[in-house]
């Protein structure tokens, strides 16, 4: 048996034709919808990158503990799991988070892997004279904006940009290995994430008027700009949504050329959505999670029950995908882990749970039940307690530094830190967010009320969706400041 994820970043469902877009051109994906089961009811979990990712490996919720940060010495890594079993696993991507101090222990989980280079800002080819960046909406200051357009020098070529080279190199293990049996291959591009930078030829798919100056490359804040410059911004999006389509269709190719729909799980998937004017937002973290963010797009074909063109409304999310794949090459799920194998799911159409929670670290709570979404704001601003448990204390792209670390205490195991206390460090939200006065708790009906347009009062729904959002938050282990900093922590006996 053989198991192929095609994961992308930031992709959005709601652009997508399978999930009813009429507009963007992206035929692979619905050429993946009738070969695929379609998933309805996909939520993200820990939020952003590598909270996400983490749920990938460990199959937990992230963002009750900790923030952004690198697998830790307890984790339970599925890709390790599966190569200890005999599974070969090989990740290749452009995703260069994977390479910073906050990201450093995922790649090596595999037993091989592949790094390219270029994408927002990495740290790549090394230029002392400024580049030339032309007039920008909406620019950003900083080492990683200059850096950007310096790496643009050198992938003026569609063959020499990141997700080609992920792709291609993808597609050479599979050309490469495809007779072979019990591998695992993870192709993960950080595209359409922002910068939305492609070629041309997909820009010329979505013929605009556009003569301002260049953007694309949103901020992370409220829509300030008018409505020519949003639309301008979505179509720089879907172009380059479009070229991930030709590279998908790249991989269907490949899987058609080899008749590998035998014995091949394909699992198709991303970790969020991004806003592109919707509500008058741009981007993510600082918007609460409305489902342009949470509602997310996911494709998944199991050739062992061989169910294709057919959708499920089961709720499902990241945690998922490492019991799926554990299931699927017969290793055993680790007693830590919280999702559930989508075997059943994509055979039986079996149910998963009641509820999920999804968020962000020092964020909203947030919990749905499938029709109703209860988004819980944080009471205390930024005065309320967070701390990060973690035996690894880096974030996105460096180590705490010593004046973090001052107030550090050693807090007891949770129960699957495997007997391993773990420091507890003061933390903060996200920097995104701070000075911003905290997001206040909404209910939405999705049945009645699907784009979340008129959050709903309704006092005995509520309290239904806190005693789900308190059930699950009690499962993950949550501490006792997280129900504190929402409100709920009188319904906790601690």
């Amino acid at each position: 048996m053989k198991a192929i994820m095609v994961m992308f970043d930031s992709l959005n469902r709601r652009l997508l034709p399978p999930y009813g877009c009429d507009w963007t051109h992206a035929p692979n994906f619905s050429r993946l919808a009738e070969r695929t089961v379609r998933f309805d009811s996909c939520y993200v979990g820990s939020m952003p990158c590598m909270p996400a990712r983490r749920e990938l490996h460990t199959g937990r919720y992230n963002f009750l503990h900790r923030s952004w940060g690198p697998l830790e010495p307890f984790d339970d890594s599925m890709p390790a799991a599966l190569s200890r079993e005999g599974v070969y696993t090989h990740l290749t991507s452009d995703h260069y988070h994977y390479w910073e101090d906050g990201g450093a222990t995922y790649h090596t989980q595999y037993q091989s892997w592949e790094f390219h280079r270029g994408q927002e800002g990495d740290p790549w080819v090394g230029q002392v004279a400024d580049p030339d960046i032309p007039d920008c909406i909406a620019p950003r200051e900083g080492i990683r904006w200059r850096q950007d357009w310096v790496n643009r020098l050198h992938m003026a070529r569609e063959q020499d940009q990141p997700q080609a080279k992920t792709m291609a190199s993808g597609l050479d293990f599979i050309e490469r290995n495809h007779d072979q049996d019990n591998w695992f291959l993870q192709i993960e591009t950080f595209d359409p994430h922002e910068p939305f930078y492609t070629s041309q030829h997909y820009k010329d798919l979505y013929p605009d008027d556009w003569d301002g100056d260049h953007f694309d490359w949103p901020p992370y804040r409220e829509v300030e700009e008018d409505e020519a410059t949003v639309r301008h911004m979505r179509h720089q999006y879907v172009a380059l949504l479009s070229m991930c389509d030709r590279y998908l269709g790249e991989v269907l190719d490949q899987m058609d050329r080899h008749n590998m729909w035998d014995d091949t799980m394909l699992i198709v998937c991303t970790d969020h959505g991004f806003f592109l004017g919707e509500k008058d937002w741009w981007a993510k973290l600082v918007p609460p999670w409305y489902n342009e963010l949470a509602n997310t797009p996911l494709f998944v074909w199991d050739p062992r029950c061989r169910r294709a063109g057919e959708s499920r409304s089961q709720l499902v999310q990241m945690i998922d995908m490492a019991p799926t794949l554990l299931d699927f090459f017969g290793v055993d799920i680790p007693a830590d882990t919280q999702g559930v194998p989508l075997g059943p799911v994509l055979a039986d159409n079996a149910a998963t749970r009641e509820a999920v929670l999804f968020g962000h670290f020092g964020g909203q709570v947030n919990v749905t039940d499938g029709r109703f979404v209860y988004m819980r704001g944080n009471r205390l601003g930024d005065d309320y307690p967070l701390y990060d448990y973690t035996l690894m204390p880096t974030r996105m792209a460096d180590r705490f530094r010593p004046e973090d670390l001052q107030d550090t205490e050693l807090a007891r195991p949770f129960g699957f830190t495997k007997g391993c206390p773990v420091l507890r460090i003061p933390a903060e939200a996200f920097q995104s967010q701070r000075g911003r006065a905290p997001h206040p708790s909404m209910l939405f009906d999705l049945e009645n009320d699907p784009d979340q347009n008129s959050p709903l009062q309704d006092p005995e729904q509520e309290r239904r969706m806190q005693d789900l959002m308190v059930g699950v938050m009690l499962e993950s282990e949550a501490p006792p400041e997280q129900f504190r900093r929402i409100g709920l922590d009188h319904l906790v006996d601690f």
